[in-house]
C-alpha cells in the first residue's frame, strides 16, 4: 500500500496545484492531509474547498484551529517582535476573507486520525497528528530527545507517526524497548506515572512530512511523503516500512507577487523565496 501525506499549504494554491499533479503520478492508494490549510497567502477559501472537492481525510493544524473559531491567535511560535507583528497581520487577513462555509469546514476538522493495521500477525499503528499527540501546536524538530519523542510515541500508541507544524522534514526511527518511562515522568509534567509497556524489541517511525506550501528547510520546492507498507511491515523489521520524500517544483514567483499585492507582509513573499 502507497500512502500520500501531505501539510502545511498556508493558502499557497500555486503550490496545491502542482501537488496534485504530482500526486496523479504517484498513483497512491489513499491520501490525507495533516493540516494548517490556511494563513501566510491569499488562497485560503480555494484551498479548502480544493480539498473538501476531493474528500482528503483532513485534520486541523493549528492555524486551522485558530481560524476556525475566529480567534486571533494561530497557535503559532514567533521569535521576535516583528514576526509576532506580522503573525498578527497574517491571522487578521485571513479571518476577513475566509468564507464562513470554509469556517465551518475548519472548525468541524478533527485534531487526528488513527489507522489500525493488521496485515500480518504484527498489528502497526498508524497515527496523523499535526503538531504532536499532545498539542496541535507543539513542535516536534529533528534533534528532539530520543527518550522524549519515543515517549510521546508510546504514549500514543503509535508505532507509525506522521506530523508537520515544523515545515522541516525528516525521518526518525526508534529502537523501542519496554520499560521506556511515560511522558508523565518527564519533570515538566509533573507527578510521576508507573512505567508503560513499550514493544519487547523493535522499532517506531517517526516522519515530519514536511511542507506544501511553505517550506522552511531551504528548499523552496513542496514537499510531501509516500509511506509504503505491504504484508510484510512489522515494527521489528525497521526496513519493512518504506518512507519516501517527493520535492515538487511549484511557481514560487506567483505565489509570492500575490502575497505583495496583498495586505500580507513583503516578509511572507521573501520567505517563499527562500524557504525559510
Amino acid at each position: 500500500m502507497k500512502i500520500a501525506l501531505f501539510s502545511d499549504i498556508h493558502a499557497n494554491l500555486p503550490a496545491l496545484e502542482a501537488f496534485f499533479a504530482s500526486i496523479e503520478q504517484q498513483k497512491p492508494d489513499a491520501i490525507y492531509c495533516l493540516g494548517d490549510l490556511v494563513g501566510y497567502n491569499i488562497w485560503p477559501n480555494e484551498i479548502i474547498n480544493e480539498i473538501r472537492s476531493r474528500g482528503i481525510p483532513t485534520i486541523a493544524g493549528n492555524y486551522d484551529y485558530g481560524v476556525g473559531r475566529t480567534s486571533d491567535d494561530c497557535g503559532c511560535a514567533y521569535k521576535t517582535d516583528e514576526e509576532k507583528a506580522n503573525g498578527a497581520v497574517s491571522i487578521s487577513y485571513t479571518n476577513q476573507v475566509v468564507g464562513e462555509k470554509e469556517r465551518a469546514y475548519l472548525r468541524a476538522l478533527p485534531a487526528h486520525i488513527r489507522v489500525e493495521f493488521q496485515l500480518n500477525q504484527d498489528k502497526l499503528n498508524l497515527l496523523l497528528v499535526h503538531g504532536s499527540p499532545r498539542r496541535v501546536n507543539e513542535y516536534l524538530f529533528e534533534d528532539r530527545e530520543e527518550k522524549s519523542l519515543l515517549r510521546i510515541m508510546q504514549d500514543a500508541d503509535a508505532d507509525i507517526m506522521c506530523f508537520g507544524h515544523t515545515h522541516k522534514p525528516y525521518h526518525r526511527i526508534l529502537p523501542s524497548f519496554a520499560g521506556v518511562p511515560s511522558v508523565a515522568d518527564e519533570p515538566s509534567a509533573g507527578p510521576s506515572a508507573p512505567l508503560r509497556p513499550g514493544h519487547a524489541s523493535g522499532y517506531r517511525h517517526a516522519i515530519n512530512i514536511g511542507s506544501v506550501g511553505k517550506p522552511k528547510d531551504g528548499d523552496p520546492r513542496g514537499c510531501y511523503v509516500l509511506l509504503r507498507i505491504d504484508d510484510h511491515s512489522s515494527t521489528s523489521d525497521k526496513d519493512s516500512i518504506q518512507v519516501e520524500f517527493i520535492r515538487f517544483e511549484y511557481d514560487v514567483e506567483k505565489a509570492a507577487k500575490a502575497i505583495e499585492s496583498s495586505p500580507l507582509p513583503q516578509a511572507f513573499a521573501d520567505a517563499l523565496r527562500q524557504a525559510r
